[in-house]
């Protein structure tokens, strides 16, 4: 609701009971003046009211009357616009409540989007991770390997180089070292 409706309806407000003031006032002279008419005619049996004077007090009551209808008919009409104006104004309560409680689910959902993230790149990083292992652990042993025959062509090659044949290798049992050692130094 805005500002200036309810300066304006305070208004209205005030103008409607300050009419049914006026209203309450005119009732209690119109009683009080059916009161005294009545007891004058009553103690005085001589006293007819002339012709013109009822037809002047009943111009002024129907005259009373309209004024009376046009006041209900002015606060039926604020009555009405108050219960649009109430109506209005629960509206936007709710949805002032709905969009509070939307604001506040939205904002733990900011909180907690920095661990979700988290949680979601542990989850997409571990295999990635347990790859690169792998990965390391196979590049290792193909360094291993690749040094292994990189020494045996290097051998190879030297060998070759010395003598033309390729021997194998034969150990020998170390009975036979011995004797060959004590042979030696014989």
């Amino acid at each position: 609701m805005s500002q200036s409706n309810t300066p304006n309806i305070q208004v209205l407000s005030t103008e409607v009971s300050q009419l049914r003031q006026e209203l309450q006032l005119r009732d209690q002279l119109v009683q009080q003046l059916s009161q005294e008419l009545f007891r004058l005619v009553k103690g005085n049996t001589s006293f007819m009211p002339q012709q013109p004077e009822i037809e002047r007090d009943l111009t002024q009551l129907h005259a009373l009357q309209e004024q009376l209808q046009a006041v209900e008919q002015q606060v039926a009409f604020y009555q009405e616009q108050i219960t649009t104006r109430d109506s209005e104004i629960y509206q936007l309560r709710q949805s002032v409540q709905e969009l509070t409680d939307r604001t506040r689910m939205l904002e733990q959902v900011v909180q907690e989007l920095p661990q979700i993230y988290r949680r979601k790149f542990e989850e997409r990083i571990t295999p990635v991770r347990e790859k690169v292992a792998m990965l390391q652990r196979e590049n290792r042993q193909l360094q291993a390997e690749l040094q292994s025959v990189s020494y045996r062509l290097a051998l190879k090659t030297r060998n070759a180089s010395h003598s033309g044949i390729d021997l194998p290798n034969f150990s020998r049992p170390v009975s036979e070292q011995t004797n060959i050692s004590t042979a030696q130094n014989a």
